[in-house]
């Protein structure tokens, strides 16, 4: 059975923080640690690009995000760990698959029916004020991202289904218009890993300013658990145990601490007492990690070496399977002539293989016309002998009626005999 193939990326337009972490990062190492999964992940620094243009923001997010992953244990012999931008056939083959996309299904992607509503709503004439070809098309470089390795499964959230979707279409247009290259994604959405509250009790998002850094200092991660909102309730008085500190806190506890931690919830457990149990619980199980992190934020070139070897595996891959697409679409060498060649090898193996079946259809009349005098015999043979067959039959019949009509005489003169005998004496 072959491998499937998961693949995940994350926009570097911000730091790293435990929504990320919780949702895309986790499960992604973990998937990596099966072999039954081939793994990519990547750095997505063009996408970074449709949104961000603060270039010092771009370069220090992917350096955060690059160090984020292996200082959460990523292994890079398991799982082909590269940065978008090092993969110079994903741009290529963007464009090939932009020449096939049509601006219809792009006119239906969300983000940008979002900034036209944003327009009208503003009372703009222009309802593309603001829109870049960048924010326009993007889902295409998406499609190009998954497209280039065939991945199986991109596990994503929900606002991000409609473009696993715009893929599929994708790669199938393709495979229909020129050669089934591409396989088609499926979105693989995890339900609880996308409801992770932020400091306000909304989605933890960059977007919300909610966030709260995955390895901030233990001062600042003390600081944000402090301004997550509650409610009122005093201590003693039972709480909702589905709030926001529980959520963090079942994120990285196990079913029982979990359990009893949902349990002091109910009993009372006041809310400064439970953000301090929240704190030092997260603190302890990002203490090590964190240390990683710092290591190597202090030592980039170690982070840069793993990303280009991870480029360079990708690569192994992304080359002479971009080659299969240019050559699908025509971008050929002028001395290749394999698809005519090929062409004209069908028509003639065609053609071959109806004189074939002309010529073995006249062998066969052939040898029929031979043989039907010698089967007419046959079957004149076969007449004669089922009639001398009947013959002997109905001979044989008439023997034994004559013989059974002899003895019955003869049975009857004998009796016949005998009473005149004893009539005698």
């Amino acid at each position: 059975m072959s491998k499937q193939t998961v693949l995940t990326g994350i926009t570097t337009t911000g730091t790293p923080h435990i929504g990320n972490y919780l949702g895309a990062i986790k499960p992604a190492i973990e998937a990596s640690e099966n072999p039954a999964f081939n793994s990519y992940f990547f750095l997505a620094d063009f996408h970074a690009l449709i949104k961000c243009q603060e270039p010092d923001r771009v370069a220090r997010s992917t350096r955060e995000i690059a160090a984020t992953w292996l200082a959460l244990g990523l292994d890079t012999n398991k799982a082909t760990f590269y940065r978008q931008t090092d993969i110079p056939e994903i741009t290529e083959l963007t464009w090939i698959l932009t020449c096939q996309t049509s601006k219809g299904l792009m006119n239906r992607a969300h983000a940008y029916k979002a900034s036209v509503d944003a327009n009208r709503e503003a009372g703009k004439e222009d309802l593309d004020d603001g829109v870049t070809m960048g924010l326009f098309s993007y889902p295409i470089l998406m499609a190009a991202d998954i497209l280039m390795f065939n991945a199986d499964t991109i596990p994503v959230g929900k606002d991000q289904v409609q473009h696993i979707e715009m893929a599929r279409d994708i790669a199938g247009r393709f495979n229909h218009q020129f050669e089934p290259l591409f396989t088609l994604p499926q979105a693989q959405v995890d339900e609880e890993t996308q409801l992770i509250p932020g400091l306000d009790g909304r989605k933890m998002s960059k977007s919300y300013n909610n966030t709260i850094p995955l390895f901030c200092s233990s001062d600042e991660l003390r600081r944000l658990i402090n301004q997550i909102v509650t409610d009122t309730r005093e201590p003693g008085e039972p709480k909702d145990p589905d709030n926001t500190l529980m959520h963090l806190y079942r994120c990285f506890a196990t079913e029982v601490e979990s359990a009893a931690m949902r349990q002091r919830f109910i009993d009372g457990i006041g809310w400064g007492a439970a953000k301090t149990e929240l704190f030092e619980y997260l603190d302890a199980q990002l203490s090590s990690p964190r240390a990683r992190y710092n290591e190597l934020m202090n030592d980039l070139g170690e982070v840069e070496a793993v990303l280009l070897k991870g480029a360079e595996r990708a690569r192994e891959y992304a080359t002479p399977f971009l080659d299969k697409v240019r050559h699908a679409v025509g971008i050929r060498s002028l001395t290749d002539t394999s698809s005519t060649q090929q062409q004209k090898v069908a028509k003639e193996k065609e053609k071959s293989e109806e004189e074939l079946a002309r010529a073995e259809e006249g062998r066969r009349r052939a040898i029929l016309m031979q043989i039907s005098p010698l089967l007419e015999q046959v079957k004149q043979a076969e007449d004669k002998t089922a009639a001398a067959v009947t013959l002997i039959a109905e001979k044989s019949a008439e023997v034994e009626a004559l013989k059974k009509k002899a003895r019955q005489k003869a049975q009857n003169e004998l009796d016949l005999l005998k009473e005149e005998l004893a009539a005698y004496l």
